[in-house]
């Protein structure tokens, strides 16, 4: 009975003070909807990425060749990662289902009659497909003989579709890219974007007919490969840096001049990032909870000084320190409550409005970003509200009876 008589008080008291009471709370209020905002963001994100990396496969593999940075670095001679390292995992890395070169060109132009458009382009091999899950939705992909002959043909992505005006009747038409005539084969399936960049705006052609175009990238080509499962991804890490290590002739005091990454890896460098974000963040959610637990805590102790002669009162009467107490902790909680209402409140509305970009990621608020909200808030209201109900409990009664 007494908490729910507290209860009954403290709703009296702020809703007596209700303009006092909201203008209190707005520290509180700002750090709830930015801890649902954030939290409801970065999930999202980081779901999202997620579900694109795994869409890659588990089992995938990415090698490129680098210079170590320092000065190890700069004693190793030149850096290369060509062909014949290809066919060297090919034959000797067990572990691998599929391997393929890959010559990415950030920006190539693009023509269909008039319109001239600039692209990502990529040289790859029949065995690209499979390895980045990238279907062919109309027309076929590449064949080996493809590869092997070098056929003068392409796969288009959606988005150059979009962006050349044309439709899926282009397969077995020709274009030009970066000058030289290419058949259409295919167009992929439509893979949508991450963080903003299209994942469909991208030509492939053989990997052979892109060597011959920019004679440059023969001895530093990049690859990527797929493991046989996923428990075997370790291993055919294991397998590949060892090859080519020895391929190389790095002595054992060498660092690496290539560079290997997994999918797990991706996804670990991400959720750090995301780790790294959300704390920075979760700074400034602090100090918003700090400017409104010091708000709660002045109008809280304006609040004993305006009832002081009610406190003396309840004392006279048989209340006890500890039911004072209570008294104020309740109504400096149910004041954090409340601007922890209106935060998950304003976090569900931002959200909302955030979800309305076109190019947002899909945004839910998760259940326990709420209550997390509500325990920030009712958290607060203990912390600073400990100090004005200990000064109200410890009051002499007779002085506080006297009290004008």
């Amino acid at each position: 009975m007494l908490i729910f008589a507290n209860v009954n008080t403290a709703i009296e008291q702020i809703w007596a003070n209700k303009l006092r009471s909201v203008l209190t709370v707005v520290g509180i209020v700002i750090a709830v909807t930015s801890t649902i905002t954030v939290v409801s963001v970065v999930q999202g994100f980081t779901g999202y990425v997620s579900d694109f990396l795994q869409g890659l496969g588990t089992n995938a593999m990415w090698i490129w060749p680098e210079r170590p940075g320092g000065e190890a670095g700069k004693r190793l001679g030149r850096v290369t990662l060509d062909l014949r390292d290809v066919e060297a995992l090919r034959a000797e890395c067990s572990t691998l289902r599929s391997i393929s070169p890959l010559i990415p060109r950030p920006s190539v132009a693009v023509a269909l009659g008039r319109t001239e458009i600039t692209t990502q382009l990529e040289g790859v091999s029949a065995e690209y497909h499979a390895i980045r899950n990238l279907p062919v939705e109309v027309g076929r992909p590449f064949a080996f003989l493809d590869v092997e002959r070098r056929h003068p043909i392409c796969i288009l992505g959606r988005e150059v579709l979009r962006k050349l005006d044309a439709g899926d009747d282009l397969v077995g038409r020709t274009l030009l890219v970066d000058g030289r005539r290419f058949r259409v084969v295919g167009i992929l399936a439509e893979k949508g974007s991450v963080l903003g960049n299209s994942l469909d705006d991208l030509v492939l052609i053989p990997y052979t007919v892109a060597m011959t175009m920019y004679p440059a990238t023969r001895t530093s080509i990049a690859l990527t490969a797929r493991a046989f499962d996923e428990e075997q991804v370790p291993e055919a890490k294991a397998q590949i840096v060892s090859l080519l290590r020895r391929r190389h002739r790095l002595e054992a005091y060498q660092p690496n001049d290539f560079q290997i990454r997994t999918q797990d890896e991706l996804l670990t460098a991400f959720n750090s990032i995301s780790i790294a974000a959300t704390a920075v963040l979760a700074g400034i959610v602090g100090i918003s909870l700090l400017v409104g637990g010091i708000g709660i805590m002045n109008v809280m102790l304006v609040s004993v000084t305006e009832r002081t002669r009610e406190i003396g009162l309840r004392k006279a009467v048989g209340a006890r320190r500890r039911d004072i107490m209570l008294q104020f902790l309740t109504e400096a909680v149910g004041l954090s409550l409340l601007g922890g209402g209106l935060g998950v409140g304003l976090g569900y509305a931002l959200t909302a409005i955030v979800s309305l970009h076109p190019q947002m990621v899909d945004v839910a608020v998760p259940l326990w970003a709420v209550a997390l909200g509500f325990g920030i808030s009712a958290g607060t209201g203990v912390v600073f509200g400990i100090l004005p109900a200990l000064k109200a409990a410890l009051l002499n009664p007779i002085d506080a009876l006297r009290h004008e």
